[in-house]
């Protein structure tokens, strides 16, 4: 007898298990231009209750808005150092910390620029796709023409801000339903 897969049984708590020997929470080396952060949060669900096994990977462009990636062909420097892309789990508390620098602005469509920003994807079980989003900079003035932020209602873009929360280190959390939701883009 052949039994079909359930979705509880193709999607369960592998993300934590099979990505984390993958993990990489230092983005930039020591020699890598920028100001260094420290990103801080907790992934909540929709009853902020943290979750144990979620894994967000981060991409991001170097300050000079270069990504480390052969497909960006800017005349920017690249960085030997700067990886530009992290794997973070969260642990049993639902937490995440991820050291690196702060981008700069790259390029977007019909020759806008985006602010600096961390394009961020959140897996976990109980998604069948992930959830992508991103964290922008605090007062940061680029982010009046970034074209993103532009198409989200004023009122729940604070949902993608981080915030200081101590010298050097900043604080952003993933709220994965109700009021307070985590706006996740379609791209």
């Amino acid at each position: 007898m052949i039994l079909p897969a359930t979705p509880s049984q193709t999607v369960g708590p592998f993300y934590r298990i099979g990505l984390e020997r993958f993990g990489c929470v230092e983005l930039a080396g020591p020699d890598v231009a920028g100001k260094r952060i420290v990103l801080e949060g907790t992934v909540l669900d929709g009853d902020g209750v943290p979750v144990p096994d979620a894994v967000l990977e981060i991409w991001q462009a170097n300050s000079y808005g270069k990504y480390a990636h052969p497909e960006d062909t800017q005349d920017k420097p690249s960085e030997p150092g700067f990886k530009g892309y992290g794997r973070i789990a969260t642990d049993d508390e639902g937490r995440f910390s991820v050291k690196t620098i702060k981008p700069g602005a790259v390029p977007g469509p019909a020759d806008t620029m985006q602010a600096p920003h961390l394009a961020v994807s959140v897996f976990m079980r109980g998604l069948l796709k992930r959830l992508v989003t991103r964290v922008y900079f605090p007062n940061d003035p680029e982010q009046a023409a970034d074209p993103v932020l532009s198409l989200i209602e004023p009122q729940r873009r604070e949902t993608l801000m981080a915030r200081d929360s101590k010298s050097g280190h900043l604080r952003w959390d993933v709220i994965l339903q109700g009021p307070r939701e985590t706006v996740f883009l379609d791209f």
